[in-house]
């Protein structure tokens, strides 16, 4: 039996312990179910004003729902099964520069990585990029001992896809770089990876120049701050300890040098772009992990060279009972990012809540906008409302949250309901009301209405309105 197929099934058992999350879908996930959801023609409208940075895995997602139906398994799958793929790349990777014993601890390790459990579930697209920063860095470990021109080919197919996904993957290439670097590599090897980084840089440029005249998605993401890198540099100071016990062979790569600038390079070149425009995100650079798993999987193959000649037995017990230490350890963890409670909200519980809630003949509105994304997964929990605010559905304005009224319309058209049902965000999620529309609603609710009804909910907040006599 291959040594890929132990962690591939590790990793999937770890992805669909607690899948469904009870049954709960985030907002960032509700953007990709409402999306799929959607006709190929929609898409493309849609994309055109937002979101055109992951416009290749909506398409993904909607072949996947029309095949299989929405539901929070065909959401998140996918990324079970791309994690999966990763962890197979890098037991090979491992196994290859490493030996087995390192090549093993490598791809078990990559499951449990906080980071990694946490977008393990994730309906959006970090796991598949970085599967294909696995498969691309697989390819160029394979160049490096055996050129070969298909291999090329593939290696920049599937950069140029990982930047088609996301295209601050493309960082893969600057890490891929240091390895080159590293490694001595000859004229020739520098000559091909330039050729097949340029085809996929070129691929992805349309992408990135479009994308920016849409960056007013990101401008909530906050300057960088030195808090926010403590996390990273304790990870960097866990992979150089990996790479210091690392025992490269002569004329070849390494895990350190395959390893470290996985690890290292897209998080400082990320922090260097951040202190110009914010975008430090750890999910932007997740596949950075990968590196991470690596060096992890060294030192504990190293330690089982170590004690092997001293006692076999206890040798091959390391990796199991460190893995045992680790998973007991991490349970906690681990058993809270598969609660609802893991993310800001949920928005199956919200419409479950409106579903229970209304009367025949209701009205809906919603604070800030961006929260009918409740009505867009759940649209028959919302049967029988009038959305009231609504001037253009999102479907047909090719927008996420489709296109309100001016305030004075939305003010109009409040007292004349009987009932009103108000979906905001729950108290300790919500940020003050900011737009005008918003603000309108609030007024007019206060002055014509009083809440009889209001449940909190997985951080989303349903208030019924009566009218006032």
């Amino acid at each position: 039996m291959p040594l890929w197929v132990l962690p591939v099934l590790w990793t999937v058992g770890l992805g669909l312990w607690g899948l469904s999350r009870r049954h709960s879908v985030w907002r960032d996930e509700a953007a990709t179910w409402q999306v799929a959801r959607r006709s190929t023609a929609e898409i493309w409208q849609l994309l055109g004003q937002v979101d055109a940075v992951h416009g290749l895995y909506y398409l993904l997602m909607h072949a996947l729902f029309t095949c299989f139906g929405p539901g929070t398994t065909t959401l998140r799958l996918p990324s079970v099964l791309a994690m999966a793929l990763a962890a197979a790349c890098v037991t090979v990777i491992g196994q290859r520069l490493a030996g087995p014993w390192a090549g093993l601890g490598a791809g078990m390790t990559l499951g449990l990585l906080p980071a990694v459990q946490f977008y393990l579930q994730e309906g959006r697209p970090y796991a598949l990029v970085m599967a294909g920063a696995a498969v691309s860095t697989l390819l160029l470990v394979g160049l490096l001992e055996r050129p070969a021109p298909w291999r090329w080919a593939a290696y920049g197919g599937t950069v140029l896809l990982c930047g088609l996904l996301n295209w601050l993957s493309l960082l893969v290439l600057v890490a891929h770089a240091v390895t080159l670097c590293w490694t001595r590599a000859r004229r020739g090897t520098w000559v091909r990876w330039a050729v097949a980084a340029a085809g996929a840089v070129s691929g992805t440029a349309p992408l990135i120049l479009f994308s920016r005249g849409q960056s007013e998605q990101i401008s909530w993401i906050p300057p960088l701050t030195w808090h926010m890198l403590i996390g990273p540099a304790i990870l960097l100071a866990i992979g150089s300890l990996g790479a210091l016990l690392d025992r490269p062979r002569p004329g070849g790569p390494s895990v350190a040098s395959v390893g470290l600038p996985l690890l290292a390079v897209p998080l400082l070149a990320l922090t260097g772009i951040s202190l110009i425009k914010p975008l430090f995100l750890d999910r932007y650079i997740l596949f950075g992990q990968l590196g991470l798993a690596l060096l992890i999987g060294t030192a504990l193959g190293r330690a089982i060279g170590a004690a092997r000649p001293r006692s076999p037995r206890a040798a091959r017990l390391i990796l199991p009972l460190v893995l045992a230490a680790a998973t007991a350890s991490l349970l906690p963890y681990s058993l809270a990012k598969r609660s609802p409670s893991s993310r800001v909200d949920d928005v199956l519980s919200a419409a479950d809540r409106v579903h229970r809630l209304k009367h025949p003949g209701d009205a809906v509105l919603f604070i800030p906008a961006a929260r009918r994304d409740t009505a867009l997964v759940s649209p028959d929990a919302f049967t029988g409302l009038r959305d009231i605010a609504l001037a253009e559905a999102p479907v047909a304005s090719g927008t996420l949250k489709g296109v309100e009224a001016d305030p004075p319309a939305i003010t109009a058209a409040i007292p004349h309901c009987a009932r009103i049902l108000l979906v905001t965000d729950a108290p300790g999620v919500a940020k003050p009301a900011s737009a005008r529309r918003d603000k309108a609603k609030k007024a007019a609710l206060r002055r014509y209405f009083t809440p009889v009804a209001d449940e909190t909910v997985r951080g989303r907040r349903v208030t019924v309105y009566e009218r006032l006599p």
